[in-house]
């Protein structure tokens, strides 16, 4: 399983510009084949900055979902609402255990 984990910055005036790209955005990542999670979250106490939390079961997957038409889309706005400051790591996983 691949693990990824990081964040992205939003100009904090166009969050709520934002939100129907990221809707479609993660709606239309977990569609896809092998795809186990995909998430963001907002931090509370930092306006702005998203927590990107990714699960996939295995590279095939991932090179699929790199080259997928939404996620060209979703970056294509970046320019325009003010998306940057990218941090994203990618990690080999076993499939975890329950704690």
């Amino acid at each position: 399983m691949l693990l990824i984990l990081g964040t992205f910055r939003i100009a904090p005036g166009a969050i709520d510009a934002a939100r129907p790209a990221m809707t479609r955005m993660i709606a239309q990542s977990r569609a896809e084949p092998g795809c186990i999670e995909y998430s963001y979250s907002e931090d509370l106490l930092d306006p702005g900055l998203f927590r990107v939390t990714e699960r996939w079961r295995d590279r095939e997957a991932l090179a699929g979902h790199s080259s997928a038409p939404h996620l060209l889309e979703w970056r294509a706005c970046w320019p325009r609402l003010g998306i940057g400051e990218r941090d994203l790591i990618l990690y080999n996983a076993d499939d975890g255990e329950p704690i």
